[in-house]
C-alpha cells in the first residue's frame, strides 16, 4: 500500500511580525504533529529566506497582502493568494488577522481548499467605535462566515459574542486561548531585576511602571503617557519603561513624537528600548505592567506580565477582562481615559504589598490558564476532529 500523503496546510496572515511573534509555535506543532505546514505572508525583506525568517521545514510563500482599505490593493492579495492555494492544493488554510482573514478566505473559497480555519485575535470592531463602523465590520464578518469552516477566538467572550451574532452554528466556535512559554517568564531574583535595570538605564529605588506593545496609538500610549506627566511631576521615584516599535506598515508617528516629548518633559524618567527579542528582560525590570489597549483579543503581553509576577493595569475591554481579576490580580480602567489610569498607577506605586500580593496571583491564574502547551494541543484537537470528518466524507463520496 502506498504511503498516504501528509495532509497540506497553510497559515496566512498579513505581515511576517505576526507569524514570528504569534504563529510560529502552532506552525512547529503541526509540523511536529506529522502535517505538511506552509505559511503565506509579506516579508519584511524582499530578500528574506527561510533561515533569516526561522522557517525551515515551515515552506514559506511570500505574497502580498497590504495592510489598508484599498479595493484594488485587497483584489491583488486574492488573486496572489488564489493562484497559491490552486497550485499547492491545501486540504486546510488558516487565516489570521483582519485583512489576510478577508483576503484569504475569499481566495480559499474560488480554490475550492476543503477546511478553512479562521482565528480572530479579537474582532477588529468594539464597544468604542462609532455605530456605522462597528456595524459595518460586524455585517463583513457575517458576510465571511459561510467561507469559514470553524471559527476560533483566543477569548471566550469573543466566542460568546461570535455564537450570538450567528457567525456560525455553536460547534464551530472554538474559544482556544492565547498562551506562552511558562518557562520563560518567571519573576526575578534580586539580582536578575538589579542587572536588567542596569541595562536599561533605571534606577534601582524607582518605580517602573511599563508596556511591551506596538507603537500605534490604539495600544493607549496617548493615555498612559499623559498618566505618567501627571504622576511624574509629584513622584520623582517613578520611572516609565517602553518596550516596542512600529511596524513598516503601521502607520502611528503622533505616538512617537509624545513619547519624545514626554522624555524632554521629564529626562532620564522616560525610556525606551525599541523591540526586543528578548523581552522578558523589560518585564523583569518593571513594578507595574500597563496595557491601556483600545480592542485586544487576549493579549499575549498580560499573560508575560502575569507570569513574571507582574500586577496589571488594563482596560475593561475584551480579552482584557478575562485575563485581569479586579482587586485580585490587577485594576481595570475605563478605555480611552488618563486620569483613571493615572489613579491606578498611583495606587499600586503607593502600596508595595498590593503590587506584590496581586502579581503573586497572576501569576497563580497564568500558570493555570495560558499555558502554550496546553493552548496548541486544544488547536492540535481541532485539526484531527476536522481532518478526520472531512476523510471521512471523502470516502463515502468514493463509495
Amino acid at each position: 500500500m502506498a504511503e498516504q500523503m501528509p495532509v497540506r496546510i497553510c497559515q496566512v496572515c498579513a505581515v511576517e511580525f505576526t507569524y514570528r511573534k504569534f504563529l510560529a509555535p502552532l506552525a512547529a506543532a503541526l509540523n511536529q504533529n506529522g502535517y505538511a505546514v506552509h505559511a503565506a505572508f509579506t516579508p519584511e525583506q524582499s530578500d528574506a529566506t527561510l533561515e533569516r525568517l526561522g522557517l525551515a521545514p515551515i515552506r514559506f510563500h511570500p505574497v502580498t497582502i497590504a495592510r489598508s482599505a484599498s479595493p484594488l490593493a485587497l483584489a491583488r492579495s486574492i488573486w496572489d493568494l488564489w493562484l497559491l492555494f490552486r497550485r499547492e492544493r491545501f486540504s486546510v488554510v488558516h487565516v489570521h488577522t483582519p485583512v489576510a482573514a478577508i483576503a484569504a478566505r475569499i481566495a480559499a473559497a474560488l480554490a475550492r481548499v476543503p477546511l478553512v480555519f479562521y482565528t480572530a485575535h479579537g474582532f477588529y470592531f468594539h464597544e468604542r467605535m462609532p455605530w456605522f463602523q462597528r456595524w459595518l465590520h460586524i455585517s463583513l464578518e457575517a458576510l465571511l462566515a459561510p467561507l469559514t469552516t470553524e471559527l476560533l477566538t483566543v477569548s471566550t467572550e469573543d466566542a460568546s459574542l461570535a455564537r450570538r451574532l450567528r457567525f456560525k452554528s455553536a460547534d464551530h466556535i472554538h474559544a482556544i486561548g492565547n498562551g506562552v512559554d511558562i518557562n520563560r517568564f518567571t519573576p526575578p531574583s534580586a539580582e536578575q531585576r538589579q542587572a536588567r535595570r542596569d541595562r536599561f538605564g533605571l534606577r534601582s529605588d524607582a518605580v517602573v511602571v511599563g508596556t511591551v506593545a506596538r507603537l500605534v496609538a490604539e495600544k493607549g500610549y496617548g493615555e498612559l503617557c499623559d498618566a505618567f506627566a501627571q504622576l511624574a511631576a509629584h513622584f520623582p521615584q517613578l520611572q516609565l519603561l517602553l518596550c516596542g516599535s512600529r511596524l513598516p506598515s503601521d502607520h502611528a508617528g503622533a505616538v512617537e513624537q509624545r513619547i519624545q516629548q514626554l522624555q524632554r518633559a521629564f529626562p532620564g524618567q522616560v525610556i525606551t528600548t525599541g523591540s526586543l527579542e528578548d523581552v522578558e528582560a523589560v518585564y523583569e525590570a518593571m513594578d507595574i505592567f500597563c496595557l491601556p489597549s483600545w480592542r485586544e483579543g487576549l493579549p499575549y503581553t498580560v499573560i508575560e506580565a502575569m507570569l513574571t509576577g507582574l500586577p496589571v493595569v488594563a482596560t475593561d475591554i475584551r480579552g482584557c477582562r478575562e485575563q485581569v481579576l479586579p482587586e485580585v490580580t490587577g485594576l481595570l480602567i475605563p478605555p480611552g481615559q488618563s486620569a483613571p489610569l493615572a489613579a491606578a498607577i498611583e495606587r499600586l506605586l503607593l502600596d508595595p504589598a498590593l503590587r506584590l500580593r496581586m502579581g503573586a496571583r497572576a501569576r497563580q491564574r497564568a500558570l493555570v490558564l495560558y499555558d502554550e502547551t496546553k493552548v496548541l494541543q486544544s488547536q492540535l484537537d481541532l485539526y484531527g476532529q476536522a481532518v478526520a470528518a472531512l476523510k471521512s466524507r471523502n470516502q463515502a463520496l468514493l463509495r
